[in-house]
């Protein structure tokens, strides 16, 4: 064969494996999104060479000065991979779908605000300053996620239980997400040993392994599961909080409620409720979208 022949199709071969190799080591860090390239904190796309990169990003909700951000949670082959927020939902994030004086912006389609609360259902622990929204319903944080999405084009729920549990972990096998030392916890998590009996402000405490601040206690967590909570509170004994413990309604955290029939936006003797949302991965066309909220809101 020509010895040039041979040397230009070397260099060829070479050249491609080190395009390729150079290829797979950024591939790790971009995941196609099939909801299209969105948007992040400011409505521009995300992306680079045409994907969206999954990582960190901070969505802001439109028309107001609140923002959030989403962490990355990489799936395990069982599980698929989403992002969710990094903390519980806050009375900031909360306020502007529940109260129509905070949103100027006309109502979406489709959604209702929560019937306005007739007691403080903060107990006076705090609202603004990054303190978690407290004491809703099942029902009306999935009503919060459809207006989420309605507000911002981009899917939100809230996480099954499975998925909730997979990201309390980050990864870890040990009795807690940061090892099995007891002793740590009050590093991580707020629970009726250093509470002081009140939710904290998100973020005061350490984050776990994948960026997650509170799961363990502050607010117990609604999950997408039927009337199904995680995490623990601040009222819980450290027993409570594990990744894998199950909080499950109970009719006595609305006993107090006057209306008949009780409301379906409050529990009043429950301060200790909250929640947060995960982005899956895979997004839902908008008929598929508005399916997916209409059966669980109905269902209730």
């Amino acid at each position: 064969m020509n010895p040039l022949l041979i040397a230009c199709l070397v260099s060829l071969f070479a050249g491609k494996v080190d395009h390729l190799s150079a290829k797979a080591s950024f591939s790790a860090e971009r995941i196609v999104d099939s909801l299209s390239p969105t948007s992040d904190h400011s409505g521009k796309r995300v992306t680079f060479s045409g994907e969206p990169v999954f990582r960190t990003y901070t969505q802001q909700i439109a028309g107001t000065s609140v923002a959030f951000v989403m962490a990355p949670i990489p799936g395990n082959g069982k599980i698929d991979s989403f992002w969710m927020e990094e903390h519980e939902v806050t009375y900031e994030e909360y306020v502007l779908f529940q109260d129509e004086a905070m949103d100027k912006a006309p109502i979406p389609d489709g959604i209702t605000r929560p019937s306005p609360p007739y007691i403080d259902f903060t107990l006076g622990m705090g609202k603004t300053g990054g303190f978690p929204a407290n004491s809703m319903s099942q029902y009306a944080a999935i009503m919060y996620c459809k207006w989420l999405y309605k507000k911002t084009g981009v899917f939100y729920r809230l996480p099954t239980a499975a998925e909730w549990e997979y990201a309390c972990r980050a990864g870890s096998t040990a009795a807690y997400p940061f090892g099995d030392d007891a002793t740590l916890l009050p590093q991580f998590g707020w629970f009726n040993n250093n509470s002081g009996n009140k939710y904290h402000a998100v973020k005061e405490l350490r984050p776990n392994a994948w960026g997650l601040y509170d799961m363990l206690g502050n607010v117990a967590e609604w999950t997408q599961d039927p009337l199904t909570l995680k995490g623990g509170s601040f009222h819980d004994p450290a027993e409570q909080l594990h990744c894998e413990t199950i909080l499950p309604y109970d009719r006595k955290w609305n006993a107090r409620d006057p209306q008949i029939p009780k409301s379906k936006w409050w529990n009043a003797d429950a301060p200790f409720i909250g929640f947060r949302i995960i982005r899956p991965m895979q997004q839902p066309d908008a008929a598929a979208a508005e399916g997916f909220y209409d059966k669980l809101l109905i269902r209730k």
